[in-house]
């Protein structure tokens, strides 16, 4: 993991990018928060978080609230500590609406390649079911299932 810290190589940026889809497609909140700076600061959508206990809860009610929640996330464009990314998700509430997210986050690390600041803008789509494009079991989007740009999103 060494490797994975700043100044980052195009290499390392786009093999950080898929740790962190890797560790949301977990849905595991504690395990997510330990890729993040004791104090980081995040803004995701207008809601402002600070600290691993805070991204902890923030992680738990969303994946409480977002079912079936899968992700794919693809480098945008990085510089020495800092790495762009755009995402979708898709996930369905508990009256069973399919919804597909889509973002782009601006992450800032740390020496130690901690994510420090992290901004994330966000839109949902309602789609119906039939429209769903990620069918891998939960967990890790396998290695052969195309993503961002080769699904056209």
């Amino acid at each position: 993991m060494s490797s994975l810290v700043p100044p980052f190589s195009l290499e390392t940026a786009t093999r950080k990018v898929r740790l962190a889809e890797d560790g949301w497609n977990s849905r595991d909140p504690e395990r997510v928060s330990l890729v993040y700076a004791p104090e980081s600061r995040w803004r995701n959508r207008a809601e402002f978080i600070t600290g691993r206990a805070e991204i902890v809860a923030f992680l738990t009610r969303k994946w409480a609230k977002e079912l079936d929640y899968r992700l794919i996330k693809e480098i945008w464009a990085f510089t020495d500590n800092r790495i762009a990314v755009r995402f979708a998700y898709e996930w369905h509430d508990d009256s069973g609406n399919w919804f597909r997210s889509y973002g782009n986050e601006n992450w800032e690390f740390d020496a130690t390649g901690l994510m420090q600041r992290r901004f994330a803008c966000i839109n949902d789509l309602p789609i119906r079911e039939t429209e769903r494009k990620y069918h891998w079991p939960l967990g890790r989007r396998p290695d052969d299932h195309p993503g961002l740009t080769e699904l056209g999103l």
